[in-house]
């Protein structure tokens, strides 16, 4: 698969090469705002009964003329078919209504941007009109900045042989990959995304609800500093969530102008940040339990084959490429990067052309100037930008030839991943099915065994190829693997079948790590072996099967006592979390307490 990078930090596959900061950079940015409000994807969206151009109004006609309809369009896709037909390019209802949102938000009347008749017009127009006519309206507060999916000019048109080149190994006229993604949405329309390996599942995604406090990884925000803490080199900010997020001392983005500080070393926190103040930040890890979100002044914003980090001179490509595409990458990003911004780019943009690079880069440059304009309006904390919907998030940083498909169950996220591949990969597109609920005799999740695979992957047992099995223990502080050998009791030596033994835990461990996501400090107990090349070959083994897993991971050498410390990136709630809520009876400790005893009711 292609890279996970978070999509809010620095990938932990590229090299960067870091200048000072720009001292002229702004903690809020001042930056004018831009000329009219452009539609944002997430109002400008073709209705599902259109494939007309959205955004800029069109010359089509209704939602029905501008594609056939959506119903015969995914029948098409159903088993990877292109779709297609349809006349002319009309705008749509929502491309109508977000006109007149935007008409409205300015004090203009008039028709919404995309109405080609019908609803979108007349509900542009009417929302126009009462705002313009301002009859004790109050004003509305400035939105959030949407990611904005795809660019505005369309897909860059590639030659056949490129086009050839990017969709990938087919067998039989039918897409090959080693791995599979499926999206199922629930009835509380929380999105579930399984990723498979052939039918293995290696990795599961949940959504919360878009107002979800708990799920706000790679969102920015204009915060307010509620509390320095010298000792502690950190500061809680107040972002609107319920529990102040913190900020720590190296996260801090400063202007060395307006800090009187001695020597070359980072001021004091204190020297940095004041009570009171104002501060863009993002958000670099969920709150999880009772600790509040931790953030970023380092804000970065990510494409689809580039990262924009504003105000800073951060700049590098990833390692997982070769050298001479590197090299090739090096020239065009010298060509394209913003003076004031940087620039890191992804795995992604492997074989991309030059113009590709330079949409991306600045499709993120307006999204930014929009996010810098937001928040120099803003006197309290606010949400300036909310990453996109977790399905596109998840495909923007994995989606490639390496898939053999996308399974989507949904109809609208259907359509609205479908265009945005189409957009992004159009030699992708057709890997975008859809699996209709109706005609199916069984719900996706369990056509492919993946509901059966999740209920393993919450139990603490896990049995192992030969006989042996793992006890995984979570806590407050850390995860303890213990490793058994069960009922493997080996043919030869007892360092042999412990050995083998250890083998099959280790690569098991690496799997079921990603399923679970489990992060923080994680100790193992493997059992015990004599030969000391038998336990460096285990370590060996251990990262090697670690080596795939895209969140950053750290291994140290068997201790003495026989046992393996780790770190792996938590970012939010690993699988236990999203799936279970904590006992009633117990509080969480496991174990009920004899009354008798005790004398408790």
């Amino acid at each position: 698969m292609s890279e996970n990078e978070p999509s809010t930090s620095r990938p932990p596959d590229v090299q960067t090469v870091k200048g000072p900061t720009d001292p002229a950079a702004p903690l809020v940015p001042k930056i004018p705002p831009p000329g009219p409000a452009k539609p944002q994807v997430g109002d400008s969206r073709p209705a599902s009964g259109s494939e007309g151009a959205a955004g800029n109004g069109g010359a089509g006609g209704s939602g029905g003329e501008g594609g056939g309809g959506s119903s015969a369009r995914r029948r098409r896709r159903r088993r990877g078919g292109s779709g297609g037909g349809g006349g002319g390019g009309g705008g749509s209802a929502a491309a109508g209504d977000s006109g007149g949102a935007q008409a409205s938000r300015s004090g203009q009347g008039g028709a919404g941007q995309g109405g080609s008749g019908g609803k979108g017009a007349k509900g542009g127009q009417n929302r126009g009109g009462q705002n313009q006519g301002g009859r004790g309206a109050k004003p509305k507060a400035p939105r959030p900045v949407e990611a904005t999916l795809v660019d505005e000019d369309g897909p860059v048109e590639l030659d056949a042989k490129t086009l050839k080149k990017r969709s990938g190994r087919q067998r039989k006229g039918k897409a090959v990959g080693r791995y599979q993604m499926n999206v199922h949405v629930a009835e509380d329309a929380s999105t579930h995304i399984a990723i498979l390996e052939g039918r293995v599942l290696l990795e599961d995604y949940v959504s919360r609800p878009a107002d979800d406090v708990g799920q706000i990884h790679g969102n920015i925000y204009i915060g307010r500093v509620e509390n320095v803490l010298p000792g502690m080199e950190a500061a809680f900010v107040d972002i609107g969530t319920p529990k102040n997020a913190v900020l720590y001392r190296n996260d801090v983005h400063f202007d060395p102008d307006d800090v009187e500080t001695t020597g070359s070393e980072r001021p004091r926190i204190e020297e940095m940040l004041k009570n009171r103040q104002l501060i863009v930040c993002q958000v670099t890890k969920n709150p999880i339990g009772h600790k509040g979100a931790r953030l970023t002044q380092e804000v970065s914003l990510p494409g689809r084959f580039v990262v924009l980090v504003p105000n800073s001179r951060t700049f590098g490509i990833s390692k997982r490429l070769a050298d001479n595409e590197r090299k090739r990458l090096r020239q065009i990003l010298d060509r394209v990067k913003p003076a004031q911004h940087g620039v890191i780019v992804r795995t992604a943009a492997e074989g991309v052309t030059a113009e590709e690079i330079e949409r991306d880069v600045s499709r993120l440059l307006r999204q930014w100037e929009q996010i810098a304009a937001l928040a120099a309006k803003q006197q309290r904390p606010a949400l300036l930008y909310r990453e996109p919907d977790m399905a596109v998030r998840v495909i923007r940083e994995e989606f490639n030839t390496d898939y053999r498909a996308v399974v989507i169950d949904e109809p609208k996220l259907f359509d609205d991943v479908h265009d945005y591949v189409s957009a992004i990969s159009p030699a992708l597109g057709d890997r975008v099915q859809f699996y209709d609920r109706a005609d199916e005799s069984l719900p996706l999740f369990e056509r492919f065994q993946i509901t059966e695979q999740l209920k393993k992957g919450l139990d603490r047992k896990v049995w192992l190829p030969s006989g042996g099995s793992l006890i995984i223990e979570h806590t407050e502080a850390l995860t303890v693997i213990d490793v058994n050998t069960g009922r493997n009791v080996g043919s030869s030596s007892l360092e042999e079948t412990v050995f083998r033994n250890n083998l099959e835990a280790a690569v098991e461990i690496a799997r079921q790590l990603r399923l679970r996501d489990i992060g923080g400090i994680i100790v193992i107990d493997f059992i015990d072996m004599e030969i000391k090349p038998n336990r460096d070959e285990l370590v060996r083994v251990f990262k090697e099967a670690l080596a795939r897993d895209k969140t950053r991971t750290q291994v140290y050498a068997v201790s003495d006592l026989g046992l393996v410390e780790m770190t792996r990136k938590r970012i939010g709630e690993g699988l236990l979390e999203s799936f279970a809520d904590q006992c009633g009876v117990c509080s969480g400790r496991g174990v009920v307490f004899a009354s008798a005893v005790i004398g408790v009711d």
